[in-house]
Formats: structure tokens, C-alpha cells, sequence
């Protein structure tokens, strides 16, 4: 399979797929408090079989055009990953996202991995709007959003619950002709 270095740090981008579930389950639990402080990824996978079905859905998703997963590898350890949460190729729109582990916060991983991701949306696939969704209290993924360029939409008011929550969402995006000033800049 093919591999996208994100820089000279030992970083790289790669599909990841079922047959990665052991690793992929070791990875969430030991980022699983951290990451599912917002979002329920951690959730879903408690146990090797939970872990691989999750990874066969993004294949599925993947093989339909629907959506796609991709890990981040730092020095041949995952440490977290960008996703096409949903991809719509007909309407020209897609969700990205992300997670990582809390040892590999800071150091760019996700705003590289997610610009090659929207790179390819938007440039292979002919993506037109690209959409980012966030809990307002995940100051760490609205400052990304912030940070990649991206148009604060608006808020959608506690349509979340999470750990007997209620949380309001953010919504992201950036256009096809936004994204490509952005990256010419």
C-alpha cells in the first residue's frame, strides 16, 4: 500500500484497513480516555472483533466511494488518523475529521495529514465544499479548523450528547476556490 510522508519527523500517512485492527485496538486504548473526551471513536472499539469491524466499515465506505480512513504513523507507530467522515463525489461535498493520541499532540501531525486529504478531495476528486465538525468545547479541533482556513458555518445548539452531555457543534468549511488561495498562499 502507499505511504504519504508528512514531513522529515518520521510521519507518515497511510489507508488504514482492517487487517490493522490489533494495532489500531492498542492505539485506542491508549489514547482512549483522551480521544473520547469529544467524540465517541473510542467507543466503538472495546475488543479486537469491534476494532476490525469498524475498520471493515471504512473499507466498505471506501469501495463505495462513501468515505475513507487513513492512520498516522510516526517512526512506524499509530498514533492517530484523519478520515472522510462522509465523501460525496456527485454533490461535491465531503466531512473531514481527525483523532490522535494525546503523546502526539502538538507537533502538526493532524494539519499535515488533513491537508494532503483535502489536497486530494479537492484537486483528484473535484470536492467543492469540504466540511469540519466539532464539539465547541473541543478548543483543540475548532483552532484547527481555524488554523487550515476554514469559515466558521455556524452552531448547531447542544445537538450532541456525549458522557450525559449535551454539546453544542460547531460547523467548518472551506470551498474548492477558498482552499486553492489558501494553499497558493
Amino acid at each position: 500500500m502507499f505511504a504519504i510522508s508528512l514531513g522529515d519527523d518520521g510521519a507518515e500517512l497511510r489507508p488504514l484497513e482492517p487487517y490493522h485492527a490489533e494495532e489500531y485496538l492498542a492505539h485506542m486504548d491508549r489514547g482512549r480516555e483522551y480521544i473520547g473526551r469529544f467524540i465517541g471513536l473510542a467507543d466503538v472499539c472495546s475488543d479486537l472483533g469491534s476494532a476490525r469491524a469498524f475498520l471493515q466499515t471504512y473499507a466498505d465506505k471506501a469501495a463505495a466511494d462513501s468515505g475513507r480512513l487513513y492512520g498516522i504513523w510516526v517512526d512506524g507507530k499509530l498514533v492517530g488518523g484523519v478520515l472522510f467522515r462522509t465523501f460525496d463525489a456527485a454533490a461535491g461535498t465531503c466531512e473531514v475529521g481527525c483523532w490522535l493520541e494525546e503523546t502526539a499532540v502538538g507537533r502538526g501531525l493532524v494539519t499535515r495529514a488533513i491537508r494532503v486529504i483535502v489536497d486530494w478531495a479537492v484537486e483528484e476528486r473535484g470536492i467543492h465544499r469540504v466540511e469540519w465538525v466539532a464539539a465547541s468545547g473541543n478548543t483543540a479541533s475548532t483552532k484547527l479548523a481555524e488554523r487550515l482556513g476554514l469559515v466558521r458555518d455556524g452552531i448547531l445548539r447542544q445537538s450532541y450528547a456525549r458522557g450525559g452531555v449535551r454539546h453544542d457543534l460547531e460547523v467548518w468549511s472551506v470551498l474548492a476556490p477558498e482552499w486553492r488561495e489558501l494553499r497558493a498562499r
